[in-house]
């Protein structure tokens, strides 16, 4: 593996001292939230005078009051993600972070999808406590819509209903909302959403997404569909490379007329009968997308870094200019924290931790 440029230990020890100032001086959160963590609220982010400005010409609205106003702007940037109390902090890091390195944060929309079994009232709470004046909407997510087509895969975290939410985006979120930016929950931008939001689709690509094209591809279905001639076919006259769902830009409008959701839920109805690959929700995206999406650069995914999905193994950074980090794996940078075992990288995720810990100073 490659070894921790001399610019990314000096990162790490300044992370560290961020990370320590946030403890001793920020302002607690209210207790009244989704779970029974407690997290501080976060500063408020300004636009750059050079934003496009959101504004409308009836002066009964008032934009900062009202939330729904800017979800069918063209100068919003949308974010998708999925909330539940397990990954809230995760959720809650990965926020602050798309706010703090954006040029237009006041621009941000987030769309959150939560399962209709969750308690959307005492989540909103947790969101907005920490963040007053964050823009966003939740959506309830009926995890029988496709709890009937998972199968189980090698990991039961990768069963949970809510991890097939983004391939219902189209379905949930307002026709109006024409592309967005669907982010995990285990992960931290370190550069202007915008920059990613604004990647070039070209003609037909319905979604974009870093490729790796050096992975092993027909370790991800199973022999039962390698030997099925009507089975592998599926990828004739494509390059088929792995992509990972967990930092995608899709165009809805292009989902939409294209009915993709129906055609993952085909693979997964299939997969039901004969068992053609082992993980979750990564298999039907790319089934249905592989080979046919606009690419990314991989600065937008160094994904990985929760390690190895049996041994928890530290991962290093791929080489290259960095602007998003993906703990994706089993290992997550807050468990491990906690743990007092965390992996070198999970310094730089700390900094963006808002749970209100022993150590915060009440102010």
């Amino acid at each position: 593996m490659p070894t921790t440029p001399p610019a990314l230990h000096a990162f790490l020890f300044f992370s560290l001292l961020l990370f320590h100032t946030s403890l001793t001086t920020s302002t607690p959160a209210t207790s009244n939230n989704a779970t029974t963590q407690q997290f501080r609220e976060a500063p408020q982010f300004y636009n750059s005078p050079d934003c496009p400005s959101i504004s409308t010409d009836d002066e009964e609205v008032d934009p900062d009051e009202d939330h729904n106003y800017y979800i069918c702007s063209d100068h919003a940037v949308h974010v998708a993600m999925t909330l539940d109390t397990a990954y809230i902090r995760g959720s809650m890091a990965a926020i602050l972070s798309v706010l703090q390195h954006s040029s237009c944060p006041q621009n941000v929309l987030f769309h959150f999808v939560a399962s209709a079994s969750a308690n959307a009232s005492l989540l909103r709470t947790t969101i907005s406590a920490s963040f007053p004046y964050l823009k966003f909407q939740i959506y309830p997510f009926d995890d029988s819509t496709v709890s009937g087509l998972i199968s189980t895969s090698i990991r039961s975290a990768l069963d949970c209903p809510l991890n097939y939410a983004r391939s219902y985006l189209a379905n949930l979120l307002p026709l109006c909302v024409q592309r967005i930016v669907y982010l995990d929950s285990d992960l931290i931008l370190v550069n202007d959403i915008a920059k990613l939001a604004a990647i070039p689709l070209g003609d037909r690509a319905v979604l974009a997404a870093p490729e790796y094209c050096n992975a092993n591809f027909t370790s991800y279905f199973t022999l039962t569909f390698w030997s099925n001639p009507s089975l592998s076919l599926t990828f004739a006259n494509r390059k088929p490379c792995y992509f990972n769902t967990g930092v995608m830009v899709i165009d809805l409008d292009r989902w939409r007329a294209g009915d993709y959701t129906n055609k993952i839920e085909e693979w997964m109805e299939l997969q039901k009968r004969m068992r053609i690959y082992e993980l979750g929700s990564l298999p039907p995206f790319l089934l249905v997308f592989a080979g046919n999406i606009a690419s990314v650069d991989h600065k937008w995914n160094q994904h990985g870094l929760g390690g190895d999905n049996f041994r928890g193994l530290c991962r290093d950074l791929h080489p290259g200019p960095v602007s998003l980090l993906h703990w994706s794996g089993k290992g997550k940078p807050w468990a491990r924290l906690d743990a007092n075992r965390p992996c070198p990288l999970d310094a730089l995720w700390a900094p963006y931790d808002l749970l209100q810990t022993p150590f915060a100073l009440d102010s």
